[in-house]
């Protein structure tokens, strides 16, 4: 099974790039987002059920936010922090990437609430940005010592 769509091709070269492992592979339905899963320290995507695109980049921010040994679990699930961490990650990857917030937080996500995380994201807040930035991935723009660093949306680096 081959990407053969561009913004796959895109979201999974970026993916790739940041050192996280991405398999296309045929699934069953029942994942939580259709056509993702993460599955032995990989996000599996299976084009055919996969209904967005951008969800690709939520799924690569809940391994990219935990540590190795939790991404290799055959039953890997974010935990709350890392599920708020995740969409603040998935959010500096589209700003990274120059696509579109509606990439990642279209109207069908988050329910109902993409709009308000986009303009929440958009101020340098939203749930997460402090957990990033506790992780040492980037720097919370309304904390304390801001000055000379990078601050979210702009990442230090990408994975934990």
């Amino acid at each position: 099974m081959a990407f053969d769509d561009p913004l796959v091709q895109q979201l999974v070269a970026f993916v790739e790039s940041i050192g996280l492992k991405v398999r296309a592979e045929d699934m069953p339905d029942g994942t939580f987002l259709p056509g993702l899963d993460v599955r032995g320290g990989a996000l599996c995507i299976d084009t055919g059920r996969l209904a967005y695109p951008g969800d690709i980049l939520h799924e690569a921010g809940h391994m990219a936010v935990a540590d190795e040994d939790r991404r290799m679990q055959p039953d890997f699930k974010p935990t709350k922090a890392e599920e708020m961490a995740a969409m603040a990650w998935s959010y500096a990857a589209i700003r990274h990437l120059g696509l579109p917030p509606e990439t990642v937080f279209h109207g069908d996500g988050y329910q109902g609430g993409s709009g308000n995380l986009v303009d929440a994201f958009e101020q340098g807040n939203g749930p997460g940005v402090p957990v990033l930035a506790w992780l040492e991935l980037t720097t919370d723009p309304n904390g304390l010592d801001t000055q000379g660093k990078r601050c979210f949306p702009k990442m230090d680096r990408w994975v934990r």
